[in-house]
């Protein structure tokens, strides 16, 4: 972009913002609860399938876990292809370590309950049927040579080892500053699911909540989505759903992702079995057609089911912002707090770099979230209705070792981008670092590889040092090239270039004869080894749960595990950033559409950069890793959409820049 087109769109920012205020706050009520769950128990019966079911808030607190008489108990992760090295593969181990049944329906219907709860805003409503659609190798699935989804890779966010989820006070965890009744946002026992069986619930047309169903025991993906099938587990969570409908507007099946519809639910309400209008009272079904139960780590059934938090106001841990920090953006912007009141990620300095070695100051942190947002409120969304809305996200800062030094985010941003932002924010600054490969070579097992640097399943993570050198030249991740999120994703694909069927897996990727959204390659490698302790531990196996940090990297100790400590992500919308050449951190965003997410990320980034004038700046040009040649093709570092704000005909705003 020209230099007067940067001004122009400087000027544009902040000449169109317009007012926004939070949607009016709604809560489910215990009786409410009690009320989805009775639903889902009456269709389950009327279908002779016995299920457990979940309930949670739109911040991720588990308000009810129910389980029919004679559900199975067990879960079987199975996708159809090879078991080898991912998720389907730890079941094995954990047999071999007595711990049988191991993990638990429960933790599935958590997830999925979640899912429906966190994907969803007052502008779009998905499912886990929506997640299924957009994780897969190919957008559509079953579409060959069609690039992968839109979401690839976010199955693995909101991980259980997360240094940004809260976790149930119940659980003695070792961190006792993330450990909160009632705070979001909330792990997941198994990351977000592509399981058909996860809606969202809404009242008033505001989302509260998520119910998930687990009745087939099969932790799973939908090959096919050209047909419409009937999945027990989708019709039983259906049924618990009636009465907190979103509008029809704004579910999937009304929103369109290069082209394509996506996908709500396969099966209607008049496929039902039953009328939940007529379904039996829950104090009626409570202790006679199966009992509330306990989850390790997520929910206490001595407590009965529970009233879900006003996301909102403080408790819930998401709230309009008090602290003046943001006033400049002029609109209503939204931070985290703890149970005290008190903000948990404030602007503030970095500690690698100092700040007198170049490290970001506190205000700097605070002109680079607050230009994000000017872009965000004056871009239109992708996927959210009515058109046109403006971009919905969360936005990030890290420093260089991607200790969290700023979070805020628009008023009805998806909960899932919190995690999600954090993990591309990371994981640019993690890849574009010059220390990068030595620092993948201290990984060390925490559940018993053999040798040490190889995970549970027996995986050597240094070998993708190797393949990453094949691909990108002897110094790769030792030679301080720039990696966007998009970027990263480009090498974590089971095609490269992603959509070539006949090509060879990106080296950051498993082959695609054993590829699957539960073993995607690196970004699961370094973190299973974590999410398989904490399933021990809710299996009851582990003694205690793990610790605030998703890798296993031995650096000075394990001090500097905060680089990649909720986990790696590879899909867009994160950048490095530099002053004067210097990498001292990155930016990421999530929310609401991939291009988007790129653009509010990279000219979040360049308009703070203007405004600041001090050598803050994106990744000079020439050590992108776009400028790198690799089989003849080229990676991507950003991309932004073509014409993307509401009130402006300018185009190609990120050109040149």
């Amino acid at each position: 972009m020209r230099r007067s087109s940067v001004l122009a769109a400087a000027a544009l920012v902040g000449a169109t913002v317009m007012a926004v205020e939070a949607a009016a706050q709604q809560a489910l009520t215990a009786a409410e609860v009690g009320q989805v769950i009775a639903q889902a128990v009456a269709e389950a019966n009327a279908r002779s399938r016995p299920a457990t079911i979940a309930v949670v808030d739109r911040v991720g607190n588990v308000l009810g876990v129910f389980r029919m008489n004679n559900a199975t108990t067990t879960l079987r992760v199975a996708t159809g292809k090879a078991r080898t090295n991912g998720l389907e593969e730890v079941q094995d181990t954990f047999t071999n370590l007595g711990a049988n049944g191991v993990p638990n329906t429960s933790l599935s219907a958590i997830a999925k309950a979640i899912t429906g709860a966190y994907l969803s805003s007052s502008g779009n409503a998905f499912t886990t049927r929506t997640a299924n659609q957009i994780v897969q190798e190919h957008f559509n699935p079953g579409e060959a040579k069609a690039p992968g989804g839109p979401l690839f890779g976010v199955q693995f966010s909101q991980l259980p080892c997360s240094d940004l989820s809260a976790r149930f006070a119940a659980t003695g965890a070792a961190n006792p500053g993330l450990v909160n009744a009632t705070v979001g946002p909330k792990r997941s026992p198994l990351g977000l699911s592509a399981d058909p069986g996860g809606l969202p619930l809404y009242k008033g047309g505001v989302v509260v909540g998520g119910v998930g169903v687990e009745a087939d025991a099969q932790y799973t993906i939908d090959r096919d989505i050209l047909d419409f099938d009937v999945r027990v587990d989708e019709a039983i969570a259906l049924a618990g759903q009636s009465g907190f409908l979103p509008a029809e507007d704004i579910r999937a099946n009304r929103i369109f992702v290069d082209g394509r519809s996506l996908r709500y639910t396969d099966i209607e309400m008049s496929n039902l079995a039953t009328n939940p209008a007529a379904a039996a009272a829950f104090g009626t079904i409570n202790g006679v057609q199966g009992n509330l139960i306990n989850v390790t780590g997520y929910y206490t059934a001595g407590g009965g089911v529970l009233a879900g938090q006003n996301y909102g106001q403080i408790a819930s841990g998401f709230a309009a912002d008090n602290t003046t920090q943001y006033d400049f953006v002029g609109n209503q912007v939204f931070i985290l707090f703890d149970a005290a009141g008190t903000a948990r990620f404030p602007p503030t300095a970095s500690t690698t770099p100092a700040v007198g070695s170049g490290g970001l100051t506190a205000a700097e942190v605070r002109t680079i979230v607050g230009n994000a947002l000017i872009v965000a409120f004056n871009s239109r969304a992708q996927i959210r209705r009515p058109l046109p809305s403006f971009v919905q996200v969360t936005v990030s800062v890290v420093d260089a070792n991607g200790n969290v030094l700023g979070i805020a985010r628009t008023p009805d941003a998806p909960i899932f981008g919190t995690d999600v932002s954090l993990q591309k924010a990371r994981s640019a600054a993690f890849f574009s670092n010059s220390g990068t490969a030595t620092y993948i070579g201290t990984f060390s097992s925490t559940v018993g590889g053999t040798p040490a640097s190889q995970n549970l399943n027996g995986v050597t993570i240094t070998d993708y040092i190797t393949q990453m050198r094949l691909f990108l030249g002897a110094n790769s991740l030792a030679d301080g090239v720039a990696y966007g999120a998009r970027s990263i994703g480009n090498l974590a694909r089971p095609f490269f270039p992603d959509g070539f069927d006949e090509s060879a897996a990106g080296p950051l990727s498993k082959p695609a004869g054993v590829f699957s959204p539960f073993n995607t390659g690196f970004q699961l490698d370094v973190v299973i080894d974590n999410i398989a302790s904490h399933l021990l531990f809710t299996g009851g196996v582990n003694a205690n749960d793990i610790n605030a940090t998703c890798t296993s990297f031995q650096v000075d100790g394990g001090t500097q595990r905060t680089r990649l400590s909720n986990g790696l992500q590879i899909f867009a919308g994160g950048v490095p950033i530099y002053r004067n050449g210097t990498l001292i951190g990155g930016i990421g965003i999530s929310g609401d559409g991939i291009d988007q997410d790129d653009m509010v990320a990279f000219l979040g980034l360049h308009q703070a950069a203007l405004s600041l004038g001090n050598g803050i700046s994106n990744a000079p040009i020439g050590r992108r890793v776009d400028q790198i040649p690799v089989n003849g093709f080229r990676l991507r570092y950003a991309s932004c959409p073509f014409r993307p704000f509401i009130n402006s005909r300018q185009r190609n705003v990120c050109n040149g820049l």
